[in-house]
This record gives C-alpha cells, sequence and structure tokens, in this order.
C-alpha cells in the first residue's frame, strides 16, 4: 500500500471518527433533519462567505460543470440536486473539504482547494450540514449510503 493510499484512509478514518463524535454529541431522541435545521443559519453564512464564489450563492455550480477546462480541470459543481454531492458520504465530503480535491482524489487537475487553514472542523460540517438541507428527504436519504 503507498503512502499516499495510508494517508487517504488515515484522513476518512478520522472524517468518520469526528461525525461519530458529533453525534454522539447531541440527544438521541433528534432527528439528523431536525439537527441540519438547527445548524443551517451559520452553515449559510459560512458557505456564502465560503463557497459561493465558486458553487453559486444558490449551490447551482458553475456552467458547464461537467465539462473539463482546456487545463483538465472542471468547473465547480452545483451542490443542489443537479449536482452530484449527495452522491458521497459524510466523511467523503468532509475530506474533500478540509484537504481539497487534489489531495483526496489523487486526480491533480481537482481544482478544489482545502480549508484547513481557513476553517474549523465544527465550521466544515455546518457548511456541509446547510447544504444537505436543502437537499428534499429521498436525497438525504440516499446520500447517507454514499460513496467516496
Amino acid at each position: 500500500m503507498t503512502p499516499r493510499r495510508i494517508a487517504m484512509l488515515v484522513i476518512l478514518g478520522l472524517a468518520v471518527l469526528m461525525i461519530f463524535l458529533s453525534t454522539r454529541a447531541t440527544p438521541s431522541d433528534q432527528s439528523i433533519n431536525a439537527r441540519v435545521s438547527e445548524s443551517a443559519p451559520a452553515g449559510a453564512i459560512l458557505y456564502a462567505q465560503n463557497c459561493a464564489v465558486c458553487h453559486g450563492d444558490n449551490l447551482q455550480g458553475q456552467p458547464n460543470w461537467q465539462q473539463a477546462n482546456a487545463d483538465g480541470s472542471y468547473p465547480a459543481p452545483p451542490h443542489d440536486v443537479s449536482g452530484h454531492t449527495w452522491h458521497h458520504n459524510d466523511a467523503y465530503l468532509i475530506a474533500i473539504t478540509t484537504y481539497g480535491g487534489a489531495a483526496v482524489t489523487g486526480v491533480a487537475t481537482n481544482a478544489m482547494p482545502g480549508f484547513q487553514n481557513q476553517l474549523s472542523d465544527s465550521e466544515i460540517v455546518l457548511i456541509i450540514d446547510y447544504i444537505k438541507g436543502t437537499w428534499p428527504d429521498d436525497i438525504k436519504a440516499k446520500q447517507l449510503n454514499g460513496h467516496n
């Protein structure tokens, strides 16, 4: 196993642990939807400050997001249901947001920057909760079984 692969597994493992610990701190009688709706205002502000410049004020992404740019990178995808964000599990979304697309995927042309030096772990979770809070219940349910 390569050092890069080991590092990715460690990062994903830490992200899963962070999610586990954050859910344990929430009373068990609250549903995920209740927790998401409570965090939405803070997450919306953080999203507007850090993500909207690329992913759009309304989570719509950049035009032609499925077509590669001349340098091989892709425009920022939408985070609404028309995109693929909901196809990924929380651990993967946290890792991509924290460390950046190239570091997590190994694809050098992945232009998603990492926010580990700008946002705390809890702020990243708030942003992801905000995004997820805009999805209909059936998409939220599918996302729970998402992949990396």
